[in-house]
């Protein structure tokens, strides 16, 4: 997306990336654009929006990732600072709404305890069928021309315990930073 969240009259590039990181680039001259800020999720971006949402007067960046979360990235200032032996007071506004969020949270919490119960419930019944539920995996697999490689990026929508690799040639898998898994190898038997 293009927008001008630097409030400097000029719009910026909005970038969301597949390896999840979100990146706003400056035209400050006719050259190349400028990388002024960016920030990592833990998931690819889907679609990236600027725009005025929350608050009036504080644009922010909208960001939608692959398994369906919304985030944000807002201009409001989240700290406020005060002097020497004050004390923080909060407004009336963001009382009720601490208070609606904590209301919010207790409801669900008695939702989620009802609807553990009722699976258990008919998890012990006679009838009962037990499934694998399904679930779409994001997939690539890609050439990197500069040292030859191909990238493997899994993406789902739950944890990944466990991921197998089978290959009828021999393999060097090399470490990435995004990397978080633990690698072990097993010879195959060919037959």
């Amino acid at each position: 997306d293009s927008f001008d969240i630097l409030g400097d009259g000029v719009k910026e590039l909005l970038v969301g990336r597949d390896d999840g990181m979100i990146e706003i680039y400056n035209f400050e001259s006719a050259d190349d654009p400028v990388l002024r800020h960016d920030y990592a999720l833990s998931e690819s971006i889907a679609s990236i929006q600027g725009g005025c949402v929350g608050k009036d007067g504080y644009d922010e960046i909208l960001a939608a990732t692959y398994s369906g979360w919304l985030t944000g990235l807002t201009t409001e200032p989240v700290h406020r600072e005060g002097g020497s032996g004050e004390e923080l007071k909060l407004s009336q506004e963001m009382q009720n709404k601490i208070s609606s969020l904590r209301n919010e949270l207790e409801q669900l919490q008695i939702k989620v305890l009802q609807e553990r119960e009722k699976y258990q419930q008919s998890s012990h019944s006679s009838t009962a069928v037990s499934s694998v539920p399904t679930f779409s995996v994001n997939e690539k697999f890609t050439l990197n021309k500069d040292d030859a490689s191909y990238s493997l990026i899994l993406e789902v929508q739950t944890a990944i315990d466990n991921v197998l690799v089978q290959s009828d040639v021999p393999l060097d898998l090399l470490d990435v930073d995004k990397n978080s898994a633990v690698v072990s190898f097993s010879s195959c038997d060919s037959e």
